[in-house]
């Protein structure tokens, strides 16, 4: 037990009084509606500071908004959620600002103008790329100079990555930065911001843990489990071996929006670890302060050219969530969580915020979480079997039988069969059982996955200076986004083109250019993956990459991918080998479904997922049978050329009928027949 021991308030007799007041005007609850109990127990009447675990944030809505406390009798009492949070500084601009080049040196010369404690300063400057170190000097008088730091860096790099504010630390008048020049030309430094310290707020670590991995062209992508749902992230940090680099990283939520999950950016930041001058500086750290309403978020590292980082680990903080509540006598008091249908209390005390966060308070931690024995399941739609309407499946062509090992949420990923033969949008998905459709979620994370390509050589004899490769897919319609190739020449740059040809309806043959992009190797630059874009999706089974190579050797290209977007659809079932769960797909004429499982999906975001599986493909439906006999779809061509010699054969055979018979009507040269 502590006791947080602030600045006395002489109306705290009174405030207490209110508090009562409060106390007696509740009634009491039903008690068996809420999942979760917690006791605390308090040996002495006052004003009770209650520090909530993971465990009981977890087990509550994402607001909090369904907690409850009860005192020894059962009675309900009011309480005050706490979340100290940091408070941002002010930022405002230098009063006076000179920069001075010199022998190799640039010196900047502040007046800060203001006597609040500087914690940064921001430079501005138009300079597209630099790296810097800066040393810092403080002053009273701008005579006596003394010195806070030396060798910060300072960058701006190519796609983004920057870093131009400088910790300073103390009220200062005059502030002095020094840059050196002699590796490096001049950076032209135009301004600078002072940010003013703010107010801190406490946090602790969390036991995070890296759940899965998934690297992409330039992308890492790090799925970050944090123990607990609802949590007040304030940061994440890194922990890696890499010596020097620098890396755009982005933080994401997964959430439910317009009957699917899709990730919203949720704070961004560039961590780095560089050398200068035989110094080494790091930030291995990424601000948040964002409440995380699942178990789960997201680290987005952007690798561009760069080979992907080797990460060890990812830390995690979170903000301290106080309840505060007045004892009006020692006792047990339980803490109620776990209620999908409560409305939010309405309590009076957050009139007295401010009094009750600056009362001195006894502090305690809630027992451990435990399962209500009294719990009655209340009739909502996330505790029952979710289903949907029957559906008549005739005019799907394709399923495949659908794997599960245990009941619970499933989470089943399409693979580049089903995407072929699927809607582009995948609107024609259904999943069923016995006829009935199991309503989903559709998520489209930013994952990608590969498949190797083999390439032949497709020599033009009328271009030697062309070299040109073709590729066979391994079927049609797999929504590819990208080509990646890696080469160990050493040294070249070369634009590439990819395209393929198809055939119009009248059998003529043309090319399609899919992308471009230009590929740049040196010798004294880090090899990296050749990655370009469909710019538009191939429409048959095989493409060409080629390059001009102009008076050069051509360069070997090897291990070629393409790739294409995850695709997973979310649902709730339970395995029985009578009732087999099947996936449809392939219905052009389908439109997408409306569930209301739109209403619970934050649940199924929050659960264990459990990872179903599919079988072999086959066919479904008439449509299916009807696909069987239909006519490929080159066979237009040869259908309009069938169709132009019989119009011509008719025409030669009509106008033969109207030319004279051999020797009809014939004279000689002397007009006699």
């Amino acid at each position: 037990m502590k006791h947080r021991r602030l600045l006395p308030f002489p109306e705290l007799p009174v405030i207490f009084t209110a508090l009562l007041c409060l106390t007696a005007r509740l009634g009491a609850i039903t008690p068996n509606e809420w999942r979760r109990t917690q006791a605390v127990d308090v040996a002495a009447a006052g004003l009770i500071s209650l520090d909530l675990p993971p465990e009981t944030l977890d087990a509550a809505r994402p607001a909090l908004e369904d907690l409850r406390l009860l005192d020894s009798s059962g009675k309900e009492i009011p309480y005050l959620l706490d979340l100290p949070v940091p408070q941002a500084g002010s930022a405002v601009r230098a009063k006076e600002f000179t920069l001075t080049i010199d022998n190799g040196t640039s010196t900047i010369a502040i007046k800060t103008g203001t006597a609040l404690p500087i914690s940064s300063v921001v430079l501005e400057t138009p300079g597209a790329e630099f790296i810097k170190a800066v040393r810092v000097e403080a002053s009273h008088d701008g005579k006596d100079w003394q010195e806070l730091s030396a060798g910060q860096p300072v960058f701006r790099l190519p796609r983004g990555a920057e870093k131009l504010g400088i910790a300073v630390g103390g009220a200062w008048e005059f502030l002095r930065l020094t840059i050196a020049d002699d590796r490096t030309q001049p950076v032209p430094f135009t301004g600078a911001q002072l940010r003013t310290a703010g107010a801190t707020a406490p946090s602790i670590s969390v036991q995070a843990s890296i759940k899965s991995r998934d690297e992409s062209p330039g992308v890492t992508r790090l799925a970050i489990d944090l123990g607990a749902a609802n949590l007040p992230v304030a940061s994440l940090s890194v922990v890696t071996p890499e010596p020097l680099f620098t890396r755009n990283v982005t933080v994401a939520i997964p959430e439910v929006t317009d009957g699917g999950i899709r990730e919203q950016q949720a704070g961004n930041a560039v961590i780095f670890r560089v050398n200068i001058d035989g110094k080494n500086a790091a930030r291995l750290d990424i601000p948040l302060e964002k409440t995380i309403p699942s178990r789960e978020l997201l680290l987005i590292i952007h690798n561009e050219d760069n080979p992907p980082l080797a990460i060890n680990e990812v830390r995690a903080e979170r903000r301290l969530t106080r309840l505060l509540f007045f004892a009006n006598e020692p006792g047990r008091y339980i803490l109620l969580a776990g209620n999908s249908q409560c409305a939010a209390p309405r309590y009076d005390l957050p009139a007295m915020r401010t009094e009750l966060k600056s009362a001195a308070a006894t502090e305690l931690k809630p027992a451990a979480l435990a399962d209500n024995p009294d719990y009655k399941t209340p009739e909502a739609l996330a505790s029952l079997t979710l289903a949907g309407a029957n559906i008549d499946t005739a005019g799907w062509k394709f399923r495949k039988p659908v794997q599960l090992t245990r009941a619970g949420v499933q989470q089943l990923e399409l693979d580049p069969e089903t995407l072929a033969h699927a809607a582009r949008d995948q609107r024609d998905l259904r999943v069923l059982r016995d006829g009935q459709q199991l309503p989903f979620l559709v998520e489209r994370p930013s994952i990608s996955r590969d498949i190797a390509l083999n390439a032949s050589p497709a020599i033009d004899p009328k271009r030697p200076a062309l070299s040109r490769l073709s590729f066979k897919l391994p079927r049609t319609g797999i929504p590819f986004s990208r080509l990646a190739c890696t080469s160990p020449s050493p040294l070249f740059q070369r634009d590439f083109r990819m395209w393929e040809e198809i055939t119009d309806e009248r059998g003529n043959k043309y090319p399609r250019e899919l992308g471009r992009a230009t590929w740049q190797q040196t010798p004294g630059h880090a090899r990296h993956d050749f990655v370009i874009a469909f710019d538009q999706e191939p429409v048959g089974d095989a493409f060409f990459l080629e390059t001009d190579n102009g008076d050069n050797p051509a360069i070997e290209l090897r291990d070629f991918r393409a790739y294409y977007p995850v695709t997973r659809i979310i649902f709730k079932a339970t395995p029985d080998a009578s009732k087999p769960v099947w996936i449809y797909y392939g219905n052009p004429d389908a439109s997408a479904p409306r569930y209301d499982l739109n209403l619970v999906g934050h649940e199924l975001l929050r659960a264990e997922k459990s990872t179903a599986l599919t079988g072999a493909e086959e066919p479904a439906g008439t449509a299916a049978a009807k696909a069987v006999h239909e006519e490929p779809a080159d066979r237009g061509g040869f259908l309009f050329w069938g169709a132009l010699a019989l119009v011509v054969a008719v025409l030669l055979a009509f106008i033969s009928r109207l030319l004279p018979k051999t020797g009809e009507n014939e004279k000689d040269s002397t007009g006699k027949p």
